[in-house]
């Protein structure tokens, strides 16, 4: 297992206790995901769709590079990796 850091966005640190960075030991990013998730209830849902995939209007970054772009879920993660999740944002 290796040891990453997952970024919390601030409209999501409610599900955290308003923790900006969550450590949890995994090897891939969606069992990073599911670390904080066991930690945070309801943290997940606002990431993931029903069908356990990244949603549409949220960018996961591995380091540098989006998910989307690698191995999605299955992204292999390394000791003292960054994992940040960043909601799209909209304005008009």
């Amino acid at each position: 297992m290796n040891r990453v850091i997952v970024r919390i966005p601030t409209g999501l640190q409610p599900f955290t206790a308003g923790a900006t960075e969550v450590i949890v030991d995994a090897d891939t990013l969606g069992g990073a995901l599911s670390e904080v998730e066991a930690r945070h209830p309801g943290l997940s849902a606002r990431i993931l769709t029903p069908e356990g995939n990244i949603r549409p209007f949220v960018n996961v970054f591995v380091g540098d590079t989006s998910a989307r772009f690698i191995d999605g879920l299955n992204t292999p993660v390394t000791d003292g990796l960054i994992i940040s999740i960043i909601p799209a944002v909209a304005g008009g």
